[in-house]
Order: C-alpha cells, then sequence, then structure tokens
C-alpha cells in the first residue's frame, strides 16, 4: 500500500509541473544572444547561392589570443595549403631561422693523379632545393682539385627517407604532375621537368610533344593529347608514378599557343640526379666510365669530397609561402619525424602542446596540404598563427608570410576547398590571428568574396 501511495505522490508531481511547464510564456524570440559584426557578416555571405550548403569554419582572435568572433571553430575541416603553415612554423622554432640541410658529395676511392678508381656517390639529405646550378658547381670544383676520371659510376643515394617517394594519400591525378612531385632524400630541380606541346591547327586535332627539360632518364613518354578551345587553358595531366618507366601526357593543350608548356614529375629523383651530375662532370672534361643510376643495397662512398648546404631555413620556409610549393614542405615534413624517429605529425602534436595549444581534430597525412584526408579546426590554425607570431621565430615568420594591404597571409586551394590564414593589422595596429575554411562551395567568387570582406571589415576595426 505504501509503495503505491509513493508512486501515485510522485505521478501527482509529475503532472503538476508539466502542466506548470504548459502555463509558462514562450521565450521571446527578440532576446537572443547579439551576433559579433564580423559573425553576421559570414552568415550573410553563406546564405548567399555560391556558399550554399558549404561547410565554412572561422575564427579570430585578438592580439592576446582570446576569441573575438567564430563560427563553427571546432569543426575539423580541410585545409588545403593553409596546412603548410602547420609544418613551417614547427620547423622554425625547432631548428631555427639559420638551419642549413647538408648533401654530401662522396666517393668509393680519394682523388688520386687525377683519378678516382671507384664510384661517385652523392648521398642526399633532403635538402629540396638542390639545383642544376649546384651540380655544376660541384663539377668546377673537382675539376679545379685535378680530377680528369672517374672509373667507375655515378650513384645517387636517397635513402634517407624510408617508405614510398609518395605520400599514400595523394590523388592519383596528382603524382605524375609537378605539384606532386615526389619527396626523396635526394632531389635535384624540386624532382620536376618542363615539357612543352604544340597544339594542332584545329580544335580535336593531336597536339604534338616536342621535348622536355631537363633530360629525363630511363622512361618512355605516351602522349595522348589534343587540342583544346584557343581559352581552353591548361588541360594536360600526366600519370606516372614511384620509378615508372612510362609517363603518360593526357588531356587537352589550347588552340594557337605554341609551345605550351606544363610541368611533370619525376619518376626516380635518385637516377635523375645522378644522370645530371655525370652530364656536368663531362661538360666539364672529366670522363666518367660508368652508369648513372640509383644506389642499390649498400653504399660504399666513404671519402667525402665535398658538403654542399641548402639556403637557410628562413628562405626556405619564405618559398613556401611564397609559392606554396607542396615538394619543399614535404621535404620539411618528413625531417620532422626523422629526426625525433617519430611520426612527423607526433612530433608537431608534441611541440605546440608545450606551447600551450592541444589540437584536437587534427589529422596530417602530409604536411603540404594536397592530402584531402587532412584535417584542421579553424580555432587551431588561427591558435597557431598567434603562437607562430608571438613566440621565439616571431618576426622571422611574420616576415616570411605574403602580404597585401593589412593582410599577412598563406592560403588554400583545391576543387572544392578555400583557406586563408594569417594576420590582419587593424586601423589602430592591432595584430589579429585568424583562420578562415570552406569546404563543399558551389562558386569559388563567392569564397573569395566572403575572403575580401572579412579583411576589409577587420582592417577597420
Amino acid at each position: 500500500m505504501l509503495k503505491n501511495a509513493v508512486i501515485l505522490l510522485l505521478a501527482s508531481a509529475l503532472a503538476a509541473l508539466v502542466w506548470l511547464d504548459l502555463r509558462r510564456p514562450a521565450p521571446s524570440p527578440d532576446i537572443v544572444s547579439p551576433l559579433h559584426p564580423v559573425e553576421k557578416l559570414i552568415q550573410d555571405h553563406a546564405g548567399r547561392p555560391g556558399l550554399a550548403g558549404a561547410a565554412l569554419g572561422f575564427c579570430i582572435l585578438d592580439p592576446d589570443g582570446r576569441v573575438v568572433a567564430c563560427l563553427n571553430p571546432q569543426v575539423a575541416l580541410s585545409p588545403a595549403s593553409s596546412l603548410k603553415t602547420v609544418t613551417t612554423a614547427t620547423a622554425l622554432e625547432k631548428w631555427g631561422s639559420d638551419h642549413r640541410i647538408e648533401t654530401r658529395l662522396t666517393a668509393t676511392a680519394e682523388i688520386l693523379e687525377g683519378v678516382i678508381s671507384g664510384d661517385l656517390v652523392v648521398v642526399g639529405g633532403g635538402d629540396p632545393m638542390l639545383s642544376l646550378q649546384d651540380l655544376r658547381g660541384w663539377a668546377g670544383q673537382l675539376q679545379k682539385r685535378g680530377l680528369k676520371r672517374v672509373t667507375g659510376r655515378v650513384l645517387g643515394d636517397g635513402r634517407l627517407f624510408p617508405g614510398s617517394i609518395y605520400d599514400d594519400f595523394w590523388n592519383w591525378g596528382d603524382i605524375g604532375n609537378g605539384y606532386g612531385s615526389p619527396v626523396c632524400g635526394l632531389n635535384l630541380e624540386h624532382n620536376r621537368y618542363v615539357v612543352a606541346f604544340r597544339a594542332a591547327e584545329k580544335v580535336g586535332g593531336p597536339a604534338t610533344l616536342l621535348g622536355l627539360v631537363p633530360e629525363v632518364p630511363g622512361v618512355i613518354w605516351a602522349n595522348e593529347t589534343q587540342t583544346g578551345a584557343v581559352d581552353s587553358g591548361d588541360g594536360v595531366m600526366i600519370h606516372g608514378g614511384e620509378r615508372t618507366g612510362v609517363l603518360h601526357f593526357r588531356g587537352t593543350v589550347p588552340l594557337g599557343q605554341a609551345p605550351f608548356q606544363v610541368t611533370g614529375a619525376v619518376p626516380d629523383p635518385e637516377r635523375y640526379a645522378a644522370h645530371h651530375l655525370k652530364r656536368a662532370l663531362l661538360e666539364v672534361g672529366i670522363e666518367v666510365a660508368g652508369a648513372a643510376e640509383a644506389v642499390k643495397g649498400r653504399a660504399a662512398g666513404q671519402v667525402e669530397l665535398l658538403r654542399h648546404a641548402s639556403p637557410p631555413l628562413r628562405d626556405i620556409i619564405t618559398s613556401i609561402h611564397a609559392t606554396s610549393d607542396n615538394h619543399e614542405t614535404e621535404c620539411l615534413f618528413r625531417l620532422l619525424g626523422l629526426r625525433e624517429s617519430k611520426a612527423a605529425e607526433v612530433v608537431i602534436r608534441e611541440h605546440w602542446k608545450g606551447r600551450g595549444l592541444d589540437f584536437s581534430g587534427l589529422r596530417m597525412e602530409d604536411g603540404c596540404g594536397l592530402a584531402r584526408a587532412d584535417f584542421i579546426t579553424p580555432h587551431d590554425l588561427a591558435r597557431l598563427q598567434f603562437l607562430a607570431v608571438t613566440g621565439p621565430q616571431g618576426m622571422v615568420y611574420r616576415a616570411s608570410l605574403l602580404q597585401k594591404g593589412p593582410l599577412r597571409w598563406k592560403g588554400g586551394a583545391m576543387s572544392g576547398v578555400r583557406s586563408v590564414t594569417g594576420i590582419v593589422t587593424t586601423s589602430n595596429g592591432r595584430e589579429m590571428c585568424f583562420a578562415l575554411i570552406v569546404n563543399h562551395y558551389a562558386d569559388a567568387g563567392a569564397v573569395a568574396a566572403l575572403r575580401e570582406a572579412l579583411v576589409e571589415d577587420i582592417s577597420r576595426w
């Protein structure tokens, strides 16, 4: 009986609460949290047709690192090349702005009476900036030291970076083209070449392959390109692969442009570097009896002939921010992991956690943003800018960003992805760090209009 009475009492109380709740007046639609003006600006743009259905995130911080305004700041989005700032800022803080990356030229024997009785071995250290001009300089130095003949081969050793020369998450359509060039311990001219075509006299006709510079050894070319309309632009796709012997050119070359040039990715970086070092030696009269090829098995170049240092890290990072070069960024990303014997993403997370940024929603399959599986939140990307600018390398980092009026920035763009991050200086001189990421939009022009409106609005604060 007592149990039934308790149940009846509870039921009555619940009914009374429901009745009281029903009698409570509904909240007034006029009682809402006021939007910050920049949040309203974003929402106004987000409602336009070009951004309908898009995923959009934004965050801006004041000079003390506090959030001023935001929209979906904790939603992880694909950033494209704005992700490069995570890699560059980390390398800058860990290694310093004067850091240089070394490449060594070694031999299996000393130079005796003008002869190396053995092989030359180029040992890569992950430098993304090594050039043909550098190799010609080496050849000149060896000539001055009296070298006249190499009885063996010229070998390229790029085994510093283990695994594939391509990221596992790069698209098949990326890895034959120049922007998707491979990443190796030994790199020359960013592991790229320029290929030239001549369009046919009418649309639909086959385009003619005119040649490649620099020469790429050990491959044959399958040219399937056709002629497109006058204003069709670059429609050429290059399909290659890791150390492949065949490169396929497909797509269209615009009518009326001859020659029309595009950039491709070298499939075997080590052989490419060895081939061009041998050519540089021959050009100054140094004989080389053996072939130019990649190291297979153990390399035995114990005698060091010279060391070559890359430009200082500040210059590499400035180049990355100016050109959005994937290859340069990936070399730094892989070196970050290699030097601490950890995954590069782990090194990055640990460094910034020590600086007060504990990433949430971060996924770095690469360091450059070419992988569509990369994610970061707008808050964390904006926070990274704040920490980088106010950190020990803040002046160098700030100077390395592109500048347009009050904006210092790094952008990102690929199909369906636009982003921008950096610093806006307000009318009273305050620096506001921010990040804007937009995915799945219908019109890139609408994203550009939003970006420009944001910068203009913030700069007037």
